[in-house]
């Protein structure tokens, strides 16, 4: 990398004019000793030295005017030097500080586009005559052919951990995993955000969605809800007689981006890359760290993206910009980075 080049170069002149100043004076050092002994032995000599004292004496101040020359240009060229590495170290944060920025932004993307996928899915479903059937009844041949419908879409879609038919009255009445979550049958999901957010949608062009968060009745596995109102006929303004909940299988999609993001293997040594809430807490962290919900504080300023550095820690961040229909939830990319002792030296490998 041109301003780890830029660095080297600039000690790499510090250490040798600290070697050749060194040498300079450790030479001058011995001609004064040599001066010196040559005025004593001028002195010894009487009026038949005097003219060899005063060249000992003119050998011994040139001596001393070069070891004061060369201390200071030692001084200038490591002033200049420091100068030249503090430059180039903001340089070395700016470069970081931006691409980081950058594959943070990308991360949030990828994320969010997979999930305009899931707001499409719920949307689409939710129309299936088998489920607007079951929603609306409890004639058991009808739930058990839904289910049956649940568990097909589920063969195709892996990226789900189980899909819930649930009626007006909030009780899921089939799912498409009954023999991997029994425990979701006749449940009571009423209360539920999704649930209660769903049957608010005014149309079928609509959805619900929260944050993730972890699901008992599914193992207590980390999960992201969409949901929508099943509607009569599966036409976009029919009446709503049930919901449809869908539960995005979370830690290994977001474990796939946040691993995934363009580090070199120095990089990723000292750097944390992870996906935030809108209230700051990790919803995903490749390093391991992060509890699921732990709170990370990230200092945005009022920006959507950007960079800090704080406590020799550089940080970047970028806030969701949504993709097409979905807005997003106003999650963050970030990228934390060690720039202390060997995270520096891992930063500024070329």
């Amino acid at each position: 990398m041109q301003d780890n080049t830029i660095l080297k170069l600039a000690y790499d002149i510090s250490q040798m004019t600290r070697d050749k100043v060194g040498a300079i004076e450790s030479i001058m050092t011995t001609t004064k000793i040599l001066a010196l002994n040559a005025r004593i032995e001028a002195g010894r000599a009487g009026s038949a030295g005097a003219a060899f004292g005063v060249v000992a004496e003119e050998i011994g101040n040139v001596s001393a005017e070069i070891n004061h020359i060369a201390s200071d240009f030692r001084d200038a060229v490591e002033a200049h030097t420091k100068e030249i590495e503090e430059a180039g170290g903001r340089m070395m944060i700016d470069f970081r500080g931006q691409r980081f920025t950058d594959l943070s932004l990308n991360a949030i993307e990828i994320i969010d586009r997979n999930l305009f996928e899931r707001s499409c899915d719920v949307r689409w479903w939710a129309t299936d005559s088998a489920l607007v059937a079951a929603a609306g009844s409890d004639d058991q041949d009808r739930l058990a052919y839904a289910s049956s419908r649940l568990a097909t879409i589920l063969r195709s879609y892996v990226v789900y951990l189980d899909l819930w038919v649930a009626d007006a009255n909030g009780q899921v009445v089939a799912n498409g995993r009954p023999d991997r979550y029994p425990n979701a049958l006749g449940l009571d999901v009423s209360r539920s955000a999704w649930f209660q957010q769903a049957m608010r949608t005014v149309s079928g062009d609509e959805f619900a969605v929260t944050d993730i968060a972890r699901n008992p009745a599914l193992g207590d596995a980390a999960v992201a809800t969409y949901a929508t109102a099943i509607r009569e006929e599966g036409r976009e303004d029919g009446a709503k007689v049930g919901v449809l909940g869908i539960f995005f299988d979370w830690t290994p999609q977001a474990l796939d981006v946040v691993e995934g993001v363009g580090l070199s293997d120095e990089e990723r040594a000292h750097c944390r890359v992870m996906l935030l809430d809108a209230e700051h807490r990790v919803i995903a962290d490749a390093t391991g760290k992060g509890e699921l919900g732990s709170h990370y504080p990230l200092r945005t300023d009022g920006r959507e993206r950007g960079y800090y550095v704080d406590d020799q820690r550089l940080v970047a961040f970028a806030l969701t910009p949504g993709y097409e229909t979905y807005k997003g939830l106003g999650w963050y990319g970030v990228i934390e980075c060690d720039l202390s002792g060997a995270g520096r030296a891992g930063l500024t490998e070329t």
